[in-house]
């Protein structure tokens, strides 16, 4: 069993940045990638960002691609999400997740059997 916990979610001004944490514990030698997704206010799930635990090969979505950055230390099992140049369109809940993934779709919620609570961030001015 894995447990992901997120902080640094807060309402910022566009243009603002933020960094998002998860911290894992349990088992976490029982998964391969770890996540971020979003779901928006209309009840759309995106993936944002992706990255192996080994190795640190990362995957973005099309809204994350050039403002958003997915890091992790595996020393203290977190997961990070800096983000940059925040619109409005970026409110969303956003869902710390981890799992085993494959070698493709590797944003596809299906490929992640852990997830976080989620937290909260909004964009507006």
């Amino acid at each position: 069993q894995v447990t992901l916990v997120e902080s640094g979610g807060d309402s910022v001004q566009p243009g603002g940045s933020l960094r998002l944490s998860c911290e894992a514990s349990g088992n976490t030698y029982s998964y391969t990638c770890m996540a971020w997704f979003r779901q928006t206010p209309t009840n759309e799930r995106e993936g944002v960002a992706m990255i192996r635990s080994s190795g640190g090969g990362t995957w973005y979505g099309d809204p994350a691609k050039g403002r958003f950055t997915i890091a992790q230390n595996n020393a203290k099992n977190t997961l990070y999400l800096q983000m940059n140049r925040l619109k409005p369109e970026d409110t969303a809940t956003y869902f710390c997740a981890a799992g085993r993934c494959g070698d493709s779709d590797l944003l596809n919620s299906d490929q992640y059997n852990y997830w976080g609570q989620g937290i909260q961030v909004t964009v507006s001015s």
